[in-house]
C-alpha cells in the first residue's frame, strides 16, 4: 500500500501541489460566490458571480474562519459576505451600521446617528422604484417595490460591539438584519466590489457580457 501511495505521489505530485495551493488560495485569499437571489438588486442580480476578497478584513487560517491577523474592520457601504448562523446559509448584504451607530428606518428612509440619509429618485415603473441612497458620502442605488412592506420601518437600535447592521439593496425583498438580527464580526468572510461574470437564469443561462468584471 505504501509503495502504491509513493508511486501515485511521484506520478501526480505536480497536480496534487497545484490543487492544494488552489484550495488554500480559495479558502484564505480570494474566491467567488454565486448569487441565486435578488436581495441585492439592482446592484447585484440573480446569476452574478461576485469576487470575494478574503483578505479585506483578516488573514484566516486556511479552511477555517479562525482569524490569525486582523487587517481591518468592515465600513459603512461595504458589501460583505458572511456565513450566517441565524439564516443557516451564506449571505451577501451591504453594511449600514457599524459598532456604536444608532440606526432607524421610517418608510424605507434611514436615519443614522440622528442624521437623515438623503435620497433621490432615479427611475419609476409600475412595479418598482430605483432610488439613490447616500451614506457617508457614498451613493448607491436601492430598489423598492410599490407595495407596502413590513420591513419598511424599524425603531432606533444601537449596533453592539463586534456586530454589524446589514441591509439588502432590494429593500422590500431582503432577509437582512431586520430578519436575522445583527451580524457578528466573526461570521464575515470577506468583501466584494466586483462581478466576475454573470449568467442569465431566465435566458438559457446565457452570459451577460455587460456585467463581466463590473464594479459594484
Amino acid at each position: 500500500m505504501k509503495n502504491v501511495m509513493n508511486k501515485l505521489w511521484i506520478e501526480n505530485k505536480s497536480l496534487i501541489v497545484f490543487i492544494t495551493l488552489m484550495l488554500v488560495f480559495r479558502s484564505a485569499v480570494a474566491d467567488w460566490n454565486d448569487v441565486p437571489t435578488g436581495s441585492m438588486k439592482p446592484t447585484i442580480v440573480e446569476g452574478d458571480r461576485i469576487l470575494i476578497n478574503k483578505l479585506a478584513y483578516d488573514i484566516n487560517m486556511p479552511f477555517t474562519q479562525q482569524s490569525l491577523i486582523k487587517l481591518a474592520d468592515p465600513k459603512v457601504n461595504d458589501i460583505i459576505i458572511f456565513e450566517s448562523k441565524a439564516a443557516d446559509k451564506r449571505l451577501v448584504k451591504r453594511v449600514i451600521g457599524v459598532p456604536g451607530d444608532m440606526v432607524s428606518m421610517s418608510n424605507n428612509e434611514l436615519t443614522i446617528n440622528h442624521k437623515k440619509i438623503p435620497y433621490s429618485t432615479k427611475n419609476l415603473t409600475t412595479n418598482k422604484v430605483i432610488i439613490h441612497e447616500k451614506i457617508a458620502n457614498n451613493s448607491h442605488t436601492i430598489q423598492l417595490t410599490n407595495s407596502p412592506s413590513d420591513l419598511a420601518s424599524f425603531k432606533a437600535v444601537k449596533v453592539p460591539k463586534d456586530y454589524y447592521l446589514v441591509l439588502g439593496d432590494n429593500r422590500n425583498n431582503s432577509a437582512d438584519s431586520r430578519v436575522i438580527g445583527f451580524v457578528p464580526r466573526k461570521e464575515i468572510i470577506g468583501r466584494s466590489s466586483k462581478v466576475v461574470l454573470s449568467l442569465d437564469y431566465n435566458n438559457y443561462f446565457l452570459p451577460r457580457m455587460e456585467r463581466f468584471l463590473l464594479g459594484i
